[in-house]
């Protein structure tokens, strides 16, 4: 008897040490396979990083050299209003018109975001402002600084300063910064993201082949590419004249797919695709913040999402050739901008 439990006792332990080097070996397994990850994870952020510094360099090109800003004014701890362009730069058409035009106030203690959208005919009405319509002011201010000798690099940071002044007074904040974004920087950005849902709130055809516009979308619920997103917030009318859009419509989708893009980002395929997006903006957008400033507001502000984004646009009145803004959409306007202001 007591032979025999020897003998299983040695059997026992024969047996236990093939189990342990199985999970030795399992372990070292797991620690490589970790450390890989790890690794490229750590190249993955360097990769970022590399990119982001050449992109943040060409989207500050705008920003005057050499400022630095007091740690008590960064937008980490600071509200901060900035201005937002959507340019028709174009060939096909020449243009210079300011299509979207935006106004927001972001909160870092709340994290948390105000926009207000203008439509692009809106007819403003200030002090010391020649009355015309929104979106022909950064024209016209840009043609007058050239005229008077500044180079044309010179006379739109200029120009684009004189504008958010305006604006500024208009709202009755402080607009510090000016963001500008051309069409296909907007189209780049929601393909890098691999495209945004979107409601379609109508069939939407209309060809002009004069600058190469074709839009062709049936009304519903759906992912849209980036080209796709640029014809829903341009959309007007059919060719037939039917299924007419007005500028306030327009206002309506801008907001959702910048929302859109928001949540994206905030996703984790949005992560993933990040380094794609860096490059989208970097090429295709245009800031008077330092740098370092640009950082900070993504640190701060990466994670928020649509619903932390309060949509405001201006209503008024159409009267061709002007919107003619209410009193009451003006006066609220500028109470959410405030307030965002002074959370």
């Amino acid at each position: 008897m007591s032979s025999q439990k020897t003998m299983d006792s040695r059997g026992s332990r024969r047996s236990a040490k093939p189990r342990k080097r199985r999970g030795a070996v399992l372990f070292k397994r797991f620690m490589v396979l970790l450390l890989l990850v790890l690794v490229g994870i750590a190249g993955y952020l360097y990769y970022l990083f590399d990119k982001s510094k050449d992109a943040l360099t060409m989207a500050t090109a705008d920003a005057e050299p050499g400022i630095v800003v007091p740690a008590e004014e960064s937008v980490k701890v600071k509200p901060v209003g900035i201005m937002l362009f959507g340019m028709d730069t174009r060939k096909e058409t020449g243009s210079l018109n300011t299509d979207v035009m935006m106004v927001a106030v972001m909160n870092p203690t709340t994290k948390s975001a105000a926009v207000v959208t203008i439509p692009r005919d809106t007819r403003i009405e200030l002090d010391g402002y020649k009355s015309r319509k929104a979106n022909s002011y950064y024209a016209k201010f840009r043609a007058i600084a050239i005229d008077d000798g500044l180079s044309v690099k010179d006379a739109e940071k200029k120009a684009k300063r004189q504008v958010r002044e305006m604006l500024g007074k208009y709202f009755g904040i402080d607009i510090a910064y000016t963001a500008t974004i051309n069409f296909q920087g907007f189209v780049d950005v929601v393909d890098a993201l691999g495209g945004v849902e979107v409601d379609v709130d109508m069939d939407m055809h209309y060809v002009d082949n004069a600058d190469g516009t074709k839009i062709d979308l049936k009304q519903g619920h759906q992912q849209v590419n980036g080209d796709q997103a640029l014809d829903f917030v341009r959309y007007r009318k059919s060719n037939d004249g039917t299924n007419m859009s007005s500028d306030f419509d327009r206002n309506k989708r801008q907001s959702e797919v910048i929302g859109a893009i928001a949540d994206r980002m905030k996703s984790f395929s949005g992560v993933t695709k990040l380094g794609n997006v860096i490059e989208a903006v970097g090429n295709n957008m245009r800031m008077d913040m330092p740098s370092s400033e640009v950082q900070n507001l993504i640190e701060t502000y990466f994670k928020m999402g649509k619903s932390d984004i309060q949509f405001t646009a201006l209503e008024g009145t159409w009267r061709s050739p002007y919107v003619y803004v209410d009193d009451e959409s003006l006066r609220k306007a500028k109470q959410i901008l405030q307030a965002k202001m002074a959370e």
